[in-house]
């Protein structure tokens, strides 16, 4: 009887090995992975079957309640692409303690940041995986996007451009980074200075929009600080605004004024 019932048992665990499968995408930032394996439905061994890293079946030890994915065995540079797949049995489910080792960490190191006619223009290296860069200026007393280029995240030197849009005077520009972790890394500020007009503005006469003397970026908030809009052009049409006072941005300027 003892025998039947083992033969079942191992026909049951045979059967159920396809059950499920946990994937894990990313690329390589030289970190392991660390895999909580609880016991099997049937009772009888752990619930992980068999581990893959990039279609190879990891020789790491996974009979046990944790064990570790080794990914520094398979001679990976940083920021290689990285897919771990965790073969499990029905009725069970292992856990990966820390899966956000394999999300890319901003490490970029700029090599060369200028200005390009109207683009901003840098090179980078030291990249270990694929995150956007995002061009932020000076406006405003504050620091605001005003470009993404998606970042390559492989070895080597790379180079990127964005354009841009420049007010009259000095403009500051610098190039961030930010990874899953909310980790920010910042280029040094580039400073580039204009030679264009000053722009102004006015309020027509019949109080239904406002004119900027040449194209610009602008934002509009209330008296409350709340942004109404923002946008670029050279006309803002405010004939649905209530009556009172509002806070324009503009060029490189700050103004109020009365609707």
């Amino acid at each position: 009887m003892r025998k039947l019932l083992l033969i079942i048992s191992l026909l049951l665990s045979h059967f159920v090995v396809n059950a499920g499968q946990i994937e894990f995408r990313g690329t390589y930032q030289g970190e392991n992975l660390y895999v909580k394996n609880p016991f099997a439905a049937t009772g009888v061994g752990f619930c992980v079957y068999e581990v893959t890293v990039n279609g190879m079946t990891s020789t790491d030890e996974i009979n046990s309640a944790a064990f570790e994915v080794d990914l520094s065995v398979y001679g990976f540079a940083l920021g290689e692409a990285v897919v771990v797949t965790i073969n499990y049995k029905d009725g069970c489910l292992p856990s990966v303690l820390n899966p956000g080792v394999l999300n890319a960490k901003t490490s970029f190191v700029i090599e060369e940041l200028k200005v390009q006619g109207n683009r901003v223009a840098w090179k980078t290296r030291n990249e270990t995986g694929p995150l956007p860069y995002i061009i932020e200026q000076f406006r405003w007393n504050k620091w605001i996007s005003v470009g993404q280029v998606d970042g390559l995240g492989l070895p080597g030197v790379h180079s990127y451009s964005a354009p841009v849009r420049f007010h009259a005077g000095e403009n500051r520009f610098r190039v961030r980074q930010t990874d899953s972790r909310k980790v920010n890394r910042y280029s040094a500020e580039l400073v580039y200075n204009s030679s264009a007009d000053p722009v102004s503005f006015a309020v027509t006469s019949g109080g239904t929009s406002i004119e900027f003397s040449s194209p610009t970026m602008y934002e509009l908030y209330d008296a409350y600080g709340r942004i109404i809009v923002k946008g670029y052009g050279k006309t803002l049409k405010i004939e649905e605004l209530a009556k009172g006072s509002y806070y324009l941005n503009f060029d490189n300027t700050m103004e109020t004024f009365r609707r």
